[in-house]
């Protein structure tokens, strides 16, 4: 019997991360599914092992906590699970003026969005680099493209992943592993409601599913590709971002996040 590529998603409870599980899934990936709701991932799955017999390792911890990158690599040895493919899509955002948004919750962020991408980037790109094979692909945003007043940190952490991401995908590229970052905009999903995004003009922007994201996605990581941006509107943002001052595009994104204080 043939081993099964093996598949790192984060963030698998729901919205892209569980859409990329299910795409993986039909392809006959095995899976880690990562998240904090482990009723959830169990949920999913039983849901994928019903449809597609593949295996699946669920690893439940809060990658907020600087220890569970280290514990999730540690399980994954002592399990013999080489991973082909590392799906770095956990993250949060939150909007409201930088001086009064609780200062936790914005280090929480940083540590969710910067520091764990980073370490299990670090944990895994080794091995893929041994094997010759296999890649990575970072959740980042057309938030990476401009600042953004308003969600002043969720922005700068993804500036962060787009800027990580490219530069890995030209260390990585000599050995035939890829990196791509993909930048979707807004997405139904959770985030939204995390990120108190009611009253914004951002729910109100042209949106994706995240079954697009993950097509593009998947699509330009079986390609080779540094970045892909999914769905029009999205690319007409990074096109605009290109092209206008950026006094013009944070003053834009102030406006469209909105003043919430």
């Amino acid at each position: 019997m043939t081993e099964p590529r093996w598949s790192i998603v984060t963030g698998a409870s729901s919205g892209i991360g569980a859409a990329f599980a299910r795409a993986l899934a039909r392809q006959g990936d095995g899976l880690v599914l990562v998240a904090r709701r482990r009723d959830r991932l169990e949920s999913l799955a039983e849901e994928l092992v019903a449809a597609h017999g593949i295996p699946i390792c669920v690893f439940a911890a809060d990658l907020e906590h600087p220890d569970t990158p280290r514990n999730l690599m540690r399980t994954l040895d002592d399990e013999g699970i080489a991973v082909h493919t590392l799906i770095n899509n956990a993250g949060f955002g939150l909007r409201g003026s930088f001086a009064t948004l609780p200062p936790d919750r914005q280090l929480a962020m940083v540590n969710l969005n910067v520091v764990a991408l980073t370490a299990l980037s670090r944990a895994v790109l080794p091995g893929l680099i041994a094997r010759k094979r296999g890649g990575i692909i970072n959740v980042a945003s057309t938030a990476a493209f401009q600042p953004g007043p308003y969600m002043a940190v969720y922005y700068a952490t993804k500036a962060y992943v787009m800027s990580l991401s490219e530069a890995l995908y030209e260390e990585a590229r000599p050995y035939g592993v890829t990196v791509t970052a993909v930048a979707p905009g807004p997405v139904p999903t959770e985030f939204s409601s995390v990120a108190d995004l009611h009253g914004s003009k951002l729910v109100h922007l042209p949106s994706v599913t995240p079954e697009v994201v993950v097509d593009a996605a998947l699509s330009a990581y079986a390609a080779g590709r540094a970045t892909v941006v999914p769905g029009w509107s999205n690319k007409a943002t990074r096109f605009g971002s290109k092209i206008l001052p950026t006094f013009v595009t944070r003053k834009m994104a102030a406006r469209i996040q909105g003043s919430k204080r």
